[in-house]
Parts: structure tokens; sequence; C-alpha cells
């Protein structure tokens, strides 16, 4: 890689940290604070344009990390495992970070019309992200790095669940805010993710595809995903009782 190409890269990588490090501090406070609160609103959209950023630079780092002639770190010298782990897979949860997060702000914004999540950015978004999942794992299989492929698995799932609420016909009232909860904390897992998996590892290289470094931000969001689902569901005889107390 050029001298200038490399000062560029030197350059993401710090708005990338500045970004990135902001996400992952600014995220809790909405887990934490009053949902729907002004903490709430104000942080978590803190928490998500930061992401945005953070997985806009991530992508941007992907591209020159495939397409530079040299490898960055000494501690990798296979190359073709470089382009998988600091370009495709970047690239990917690069993605998946985005459109978790433009997803958890547009089911709100479009609450009352779902039919808008179905416009063309948003498809074309929902698109990149397979694409994106699809390569990744298909790319981790040909290297012998299941954990990739493991990654997309995640991905594509999330998008699956994603796109049936967008087209179903009808949907539960409110369902919009179990959907942005599952977006905006698969956006920390992604996040979260990238983070342990591509940062870290450049300080402990020996644990690159340490299964364990990888499934700790699934592990955490996935229970508060399934604590937050549990705590809100609906309760039994709920439903009837509130249509008692209109007829009433």
């Amino acid at each position: 890689m050029n001298g200038h190409l490399m000062y560029l890269f030197e350059a993401l990588v710090v708005l990338h940290v500045i970004c990135g490090a902001t996400g992952l501090i600014a995220f809790w406070v909405p887990i934490a604070s009053r949902k729907g609160g002004a903490a709430h609103r104000k942080w978590g959209r803190v928490a998500t344009l930061a992401f945005i950023g953070a997985g806009i630079l991530a992508i941007a780092m992907a591209l020159l990390s495939l397409y530079g002639p040299e490898e960055r770190l000494p501690m990798i010298t296979d190359r073709v495992l470089f382009d998988g782990l600091f370009g495709w897979m970047m690239l990917y949860l690069g993605m998946l970070t985005i459109g978790f997060a433009v997803y958890g702000l547009a089911v709100v914004r479009h609450r009352a019309n779902r039919a808008a999540l179905r416009a063309p950015h948003y498809l074309a978004l929902f698109g990149a992200v397979i694409a994106s999942a699809a390569w990744c794992g298909y790319y981790g299989l040909m290297i012998a790095q299941p954990l990739m492929a493991a990654l997309a698995v995640v991905g594509l799932t999330a998008v699956a669940t994603q796109l049936f609420y967008v087209w179903r016909p009808s949907a539960p009232p409110r369902a919009h805010v179990p959907e942005h909860f599952r977006a905006l904390l698969g956006m920390g897992i992604s996040a979260y993710t990238a983070f342990l998996s591509v940062g870290l590892i450049r300080l402990v290289p020996d644990h690159v595809f340490n299964p364990l470094i990888w499934a700790v931000p699934s592990i955490i969001g996935v229970s508060l995903i399934i604590r937050y689902t549990l705590a809100h569901r609906p309760r039994a005889g709920s439903g009837t009782r509130s249509v008692q107390r209109r007829q009433a």
C-alpha cells in the first residue's frame, strides 16, 4: 500500500475508534434508562448515529484491506485469512451494524405505516446485508473458518425476522417496540463482536478465532432480548379485562 493510502487508512482508523468508542459507551444508557424517556431517546440516537458512522468507516477500511497489496498486521502472515478477517468479515459487520441501526430507527419512525419500510432504500439496505452475510459465510467455509459462517447465519436470521415484520399483512398493537429493541440490541451485538474479533484481536492475535471471544456479545445481547421479551409479554387475561373495562 502506497504512502497516501496508508495515511488515509490510519485516518480512517482514528475516526473509526472515535465513533466506535462513542457508540460502545452511549449504547448502555438507553438500555439502563427508562424506555421512552428523554435520556433513552437522546443517548439512543447518539449511539445509533455513532455506530452508523463506525459502520461506514469499517466498510471503507475493509475495502482498503482487501485491495491493498500489503498486510498491515505482521502477526497474521496468511493473506487469505487476512482478507477474510479484516476484509470480508469487517465489511459484513459494518454493513450489519448499519442495517440494524437504520432499521431500529425506522420501525419507530414508521410505526403507523409499515408499508414505508418497503421503500427502495430500505430494501436495498436489506439486500446489502444479505449479500455481505452470504459472502462472509461462504468465504469462511472456503478457508475453514466456520465461525465466520456462524456469524453470517446470525445476520441472515435477523434480516429474515425483520422482513417478516415489514411484509406481514397485519401486526399487533405496538409491535414496533420489540422490533426497535431487538434491532438496537443487534446493533450493539454486531458492534461489540467487531470490536472483540477484529479490533481487540490486534492485541491478542493468538485468539483471533477463539469461540469464547466471538460468543460473548451474542450471549449478553440474546440474554437481554430474552429478558425484555419475557418482561413485556402479554399477561393471560389482560386483553379480556381491558375489553370488559371498555364495555363497562
